[in-house]
C-alpha cells in the first residue's frame, strides 16, 4: 500500500468502521496532524504517532460516529507524496441519532505508505457543540 490514494481509501474505511487504533497505525512515527481551524477541546497540532493515537482514543469516547466520508474532489500535486482532498464527513450523534455533515479540505503528505502530514481544514462552523451532546 504505497500509493497515497490507497492509503487514503484505507483511512476512509477504518474511520467509517470506527477503528481508530488502526487509523493511528497509518501514521509515521514522527507524523504531524494539524487542525488550523480546531474548535474547543481539539488540539491545533499533534506531533508523533503516539500523540495521534492518544487523541484518537479520546475521540473514540465522544458521542459521534462517522457514517461516511464522501470525497468531493481529489487533487494530485506535482509532488507525488502530496494529495489534497475535498470531502464531506457524515456524522451521527450517538446520543440523539441526529446527523450532520462537515465539509473540509485535507492536505496529506504520504511517504512509503505512511501518513507523515495530515492538515485538516475543517468547516468548524458546521460542527454542533459536542460538549453538550
Amino acid at each position: 500500500m504505497k500509493d497515497p490514494l490507497e492509503v487514503l481509501e484505507r483511512r476512509r474505511r477504518l474511520l467509517v468502521a470506527g477503528d481508530l487504533a488502526a487509523f493511528a497505525d497509518l501514521f509515521a512515527e514522527d507524523a504531524v496532524l494539524e487542525m488550523p481551524f480546531a474548535v474547543d477541546g481539539f488540539p491545533a497540532r499533534l506531533e508523533g504517532q503516539e500523540a495521534i493515537r492518544e487523541f484518537s482514543a479520546r475521540a473514540d469516547r465522544m458521542p459521534v460516529e462517522i457514517t461516511d466520508l464522501r470525497t468531493v474532489q481529489v487533487h494530485r500535486t506535482s509532488d507525488p507524496e502530496v494529495v489534497i482532498i475535498e470531502l464531506v464527513s457524515v456524522v451521527r450523534l450517538t446520543t440523539t441519532g441526529a446527523t450532520f455533515e462537515v465539509p473540509s479540505v485535507q492536505v496529506f503528505r504520504i511517504r512509503d505508505g505512511r501518513i507523515v502530514l495530515f492538515r485538516d481544514y475543517v468547516g468548524a462552523n458546521s460542527l454542533p457543540d459536542l460538549t453538550a451532546a
